[in-house]
């Protein structure tokens, strides 16, 4: 301690004595399930994307949630565990803390009516899982106290750590971590919410015939309008990431090799004649 603050460590200080740590429990037989992110956003998908902008929407976490995206770029929170309800997570701070999150179960009238209101929007499980969603859907999903994240009201949280706050930037990491968790695991939204997925599919084929249906490209998700439904600033990528993005496009528009196309012209396949 200096005068009442508390020394300063490093990130690279951070990280290597979250690594220490998590070396320590491996060796003592714990089966460890870390979570991190990297630089730029935390999540990049749209369900890990809406799980952080859904808490960052309500004023009870979002003057909290900031403390915790340094921890997880950290490495701090050396294990995440999602089940029915619940989240358990060891995170690395002045010592080892251990965080407990209950969640409340999706309402099952609340349930019959996100199915009810998805039915004819729905192609499959995959679909869904990748956030191949309509803006309709998306809405639907996201809307608060009505869809399928949760409200502060339906969050309780526990750490083991001294802070008197009432999110400390344990639980903060927490948080964020799941959402980046769900990135990788999509599926653990709803094992989390404790509803299953495949009843919205089902659902839908209630509803309409689901042989030779394609997905319509008018009406996938376009990421950049989820700001819109929460009402606040998404993360950007870095440029780097933007420039890349930039590349790939640039190479998709380029013709072909072997084939020469002047501007304003389009080059088209040769046509097949009939045999005589």
């Amino acid at each position: 301690m200096y005068f009442g603050w508390k020394r300063y460590v490093s990130a690279v200080e951070r990280r290597r004595k979250a690594g220490k740590k998590a070396a320590a429990l491996r060796k003592k037989g714990q089966t460890l399930v870390p979570v991190t992110a990297g630089r730029g956003a935390i999540a990049r998908t749209f369900w890990g994307k809406s799980w952080c902008g859904n808490l960052e929407r309500y004023s009870d976490f979002a003057n909290r949630l900031p403390r915790g995206r340094t921890y997880l770029r950290n490495g701090s929170v050396l294990d995440l565990q999602i089940g029915g309800g619940e989240v358990s997570a060891q995170v690395m701070g002045s010592r080892l803390y251990k965080v407990a999150v209950s969640i409340a179960a999706v309402p099952k009238v609340r349930w019959r009516a996100i199915g009810k209101d998805c039915a004819d929007s729905i192609d499959s499980l995959v679909d869904l899982l990748q956030g191949h969603l309509s803006q309709t859907v998306m809405e639907r999903m996201c809307q608060p106290g009505t869809g399928l994240f949760p409200a502060p009201a339906e969050i309780r949280f526990t750490c083991s750590c001294p802070d008197w706050a009432g999110m400390c930037k344990h639980v903060a990491a927490v948080f964020y971590g799941i959402g980046a968790r769900l990135d990788a695991q999509p599926e653990l939204l709803f094992t989390l919410r404790k509803v299953d997925a495949k009843e919205l599919i089902s659902r839908a084929g209630e509803v309409l015939p689901r042989a030779g249906k394609k997905a319509d490209a008018a009406r996938i998700l376009d990421s950049s309008k989820l700001s819109e439904v929460f009402g606040i600033e998404m993360a950007e990528p870095f440029p780097a990431q933007r420039s890349r993005a930039r590349n790939v496009v640039a190479k998709a528009k380029q013709p072909a090799k072997g084939t020469t196309a002047k501007r304003g012209t389009s080059v088209a396949a040769p046509r097949k004649h009939a045999a005589p």
